[in-house]
């Protein structure tokens, strides 16, 4: 009998008569066709009904095995085709799977393979801008240590992360992410379990996503400062330049979807070589001198920040940004064939990838970096360029290596913003967030869901208005957005480990087994909370209204938001993700 269980999941699921039940009741206790009650007559008559009396005297395997067989020939066994029809859509792990009647983008769409899924991860990460944006943080935490020990020891924590995370893309793929894997892992209190983890999570898709268009606006600054050392941009300039940046990256990835892939590709390749480009400059010029080893790998000085024997892990704050956003990702599953192994593939690979061409990158700023107290005066609070500058001895030099960076930034721009809208739309998809019905559209003319891209600008531009008010703005954006989306990533790590036992990711194609799987679960939550808390601190003490790092506020803020937008309205109509987000 055990060659039809295949087939009684199917009638499970296609048939809605009394032959997928009784098939039900067979199949879980064979005794049933004997005991004396079967939905109100006697198990012996029914069967001699049913089929004849001369099987009464059968075992109760065999006669069960002998109805199973007499229904599939009253009930032919469905064609695929036609099961699936009923179903809704064929498995996502098919390679000719067509998306949901939800997907944001139509089956001939499915234009991203590993390697494009792998590149936008890496662009995602911006390695040079990622480390170098916000690397002031890391010389005000203690200098070349926090530097480089520093990316090690973050390489090693969130590659635990990355690989919790490609379980349950794996085991769950679907642009929702985080929140649908919370609803699926959550024994009790999944649609507020998973309201939350998706609020948290959309959070830190905007936020990190500001982040890298802030950042960039002030690495536009620090360029021309190289040329003009006495400009100084005032924070309407910068927000300014912002306000350019997002709209400008609204139009690209409004009109430029079909061409996103090839870009992300691009992107890899840029990175590449001016990794190299960077690592020889660098090395050859030296305008500032040639540390030791020594020095280059291993000098802290925790005279900056006034935190004492906690300055290192300051520091931590631009590896922990550069691999912060490695689960966005996740949001392209409904974009790539074969989703179930690609996307965690994708995503357990970037951060091996990145980090090891990272190395090539931060090493030689280690050995040729200027004096630390000239680097914390640098325009804007950007190292970046001010060590370019003084590297190469020349604006000139300074504003070739630094013009690299830019262009790493402005893919990393394109790339965030996509993942960011794509979350957005799944989110207002499952009517979890103000105008839902509006931001869940997709424009059928670009196949982009441009209004959930309207969105996300909008909230970066009204996020950046911080800027006029803190000198710390960009910080503090950095830091809530690492924030947000380390708390979305543990909450469904969380559930599975401890709630689930890891039964769900147990299944998943793309898993890391038993032992191995529960101890980077164990170290990712840790590394999360720990985290969490250390970059709501600020950079340096003492501390006023103006340098107070916002990142907490910010969070709490929109979390209020949501709080309220769940008892007034989303706690009667957000059900959860639909079932089939993750077929």
């Amino acid at each position: 009998m055990g060659h039809n269980i295949f087939w009684l999941k199917i009638y499970g699921l296609v048939c809605s008569d009394a032959a997928s039940n009784l098939l039900g009741l067979i199949f879980s206790n064979p005794d049933y066709l004997l005991h004396d009650d079967l939905n109100g007559r006697h198990g012996r008559d029914f069967v001699s009904s049913t089929c004849c009396s001369r099987l009464n005297h059968l075992p109760a395997q065999e006669l069960a095995s002998y109805v199973v067989n007499l229904l599939f020939e009253k009930y032919p066994v469905p064609r695929v085709s036609d099961t699936f029809s009923k179903m809704g859509n064929p498995p996502i792990d098919d390679e000719k799977a067509t998306p949901s009647p939800t997907s944001p983008i139509d089956s001939n769409e499915r234009n991203r393979s590993l390697f494009t899924l792998l590149f936008q991860s890496l662009a995602i990460a911006a390695i040079p801008y990622g480390e170098g944006g916000p690397l002031i943080s890391a010389i005000y935490g203690g200098g070349q240590l926090s530097i480089f020990v520093g990316w090690i020891v973050v390489l090693i924590l969130d590659e635990c992360v990355a690989l919790s995370l490609s379980e349950l893309a794996s085991r769950y793929p679907t642009s929702a992410g985080p929140y649908y894997w919370s609803f699926q892992v959550a024994k009790r209190h999944k649609t507020i379990l998973s309201f939350i983890t998706g609020w948290v999570w959309l959070i830190g898709n905007w936020t990190i996503t500001l982040s890298v268009n802030f950042g960039f606006a002030s690495l536009i600054s620090a360029t021309i400062a190289m040329y003009h050392p006495d400009f100084v941009a005032s924070s309407w300039q910068l927000t300014l330049i912002f306000y350019a940046i997002c709209l400008l990256t609204f139009v690209i990835c409004t009109f430029g979807n079909r061409f996103l892939p090839m870009v992300d590709t691009i992107c890899a390749a840029w990175t590449a070589i001016s990794i190299l480009i960077i690592l020889i400059a660098l090395s050859v010029s030296a305008k500032e001198g040639r540390h030791s080893a020594d020095y280059a790998l291993g000098n802290y000085d925790t005279s900056f920040s006034g935190w004492g024997g906690f300055t290192f892990f300051i520091g931590l704050l631009p590896a922990a940004y550069t691999f912060s956003a490695i689960g966005m990702i996740s949001s392209m599953a409904e974009e790539v064939s074969n989703p179930t192994v690609k996307v965690p593939k994708a995503i357990a690979l970037c951060v091996p990838v990145g980090g090891t061409a990272g190395l090539f990158f931060i090493i030689p700023i280690c050995v040729t970096m200027p004096p630390l107290a000239d680097i914390i005066g640098a325009p804007n609070a950007q190292a970046i360029p001010y060590i370019f500058h003084m590297v190469m001895g020349s604006p000139g030099g300074g504003l070739g290596l630094t013009f690299l960076v830019l262009g790493i930034t402005m893919f990393c721009s394109i790339s965030i913003t996509v993942a960011a809208s794509r979350c957005t739309w799944a989110f207002a998809r499952d009517q979890a967030i103000p105008g839902s019905r509006i931001f869940s559209i997709v424009n059928k003319s670009v196949n982009v869901p441009v209004n959930a891209l309207i969105l996300v600008t909008l909230v970066q531009m009204l996020l950046g208005l911080i800027n006029l008010g803190s000198s710390s703005a960009f910080t503090a954006f950095v830091s809530v957005g690492v924030m947000a989306l380390s708390i979305s990533y543990a909450i469904p790590i969380g559930l599975s480990l401890l709630w689930n036992r890891r039964k769900e990711v147990s299944h998943a194609r793309w898993n890391c087994g038993s032992m191995i799987g529960t101890t980077v679960n164990v170290v990712a939550l840790v590394w999360i909370a720990f985290e969490v808390v250390l970059f709501s601190m600020p950079t340096a003490l003492p501390v006023t209204e103006v340098t107070m790092n916002y990142a907490s506020v910010v969070l709490v803020g929109f979390m209020t938001i949501a709080a309220i937008w769940y008892g007034v309205y989303a706690r009667r109509v957000y059900k959860g993700p639909p079932a089939s987000d993750g077929l």
